[in-house]
Parts: C-alpha cells; structure tokens; sequence
C-alpha cells in the first residue's frame, strides 16, 4: 500500500526553534531517510517551495487565470512529503510517528492513502 505522509510547516513555530533544535530536525530527517532506503519502503520524499513562490491557475470561460501566491491564506502550509510502500495504514502511521516535525507542537504530519499511482513521471 502506497501512502503520503505530508509535512505541514508553519514557518513562526519553525523560527522559534534554537538553532540545536532546528539541526536536530534535520538529523531526524536524515535518520528517517535511512531507515526507509534500508527497509526498501521509500519511494521518494520532496521538500517544496515557501508558498510565497507558488501560483494558483484557474480556467474559466476558456480563460487561464493565473494568481501569484498560495491558493489558501494559512500560516500553514505543505512543506514536504514521503512517498513510501509498506504493508499496512498502521506502518504508515508508525513511520509518520518518527517524522521529527510530527514531536513539535504547532507542526503537523498527515498520512494519506494513494488512490492511483502510476510510477514516476519523467518531466
């Protein structure tokens, strides 16, 4: 079963952070990055742009509207995610426990089942 485990930021709890606890979310990461290539359940994870640096499009009547920024106004917003296969919603969880952000209050990790997955797209 194919799962995301999304990572949703907000960038004023993240600044809060001392810099030791910043570093050590990193090491997290890299710690989780490992276990995962070891286990052969990673597909593959991506960190994603500030929302500042996003754009919205729309079609309406035929015509493409394109809006600079974030569709939504939130302080949070999708930072990264992990495309990973494992067994069951249960691992899935399990593996979101060990994302470091997921320890953090005011940080967000959500797990979302894959409803058609069709390999990775060559761009």
């Amino acid at each position: 079963m194919k799962f995301v485990i999304g990572m949703h930021i907000n960038p004023a709890v993240l600044e809060a952070l001392t810099e030791q606890e910043q570093a050590a979310i990193g090491e997290g990461h890299g710690a989780l990055l490992a276990e995962l290539k070891e286990s052969g359940e990673l597909i593959m994870t991506q960190a994603l742009a500030d929302p500042s640096q996003s754009a919205v499009v729309s079609v309406r009547d035929g015509r493409t509207v394109v809006t600079d920024g974030p569709f939504v106004e939130a302080k949070e917003y999708l930072g990264g995610f992990y495309l990973v296969d494992c067994e069951n919603r249960e691992r899935a969880l399990a593996i979101a426990a060990k994302v470091p952000d997921a320890a953090i209050p005011g940080l967000a990790v959500e797990v979302r089942q894959v409803m058609f997955y069709d390999g990775a797209l060559e761009a």
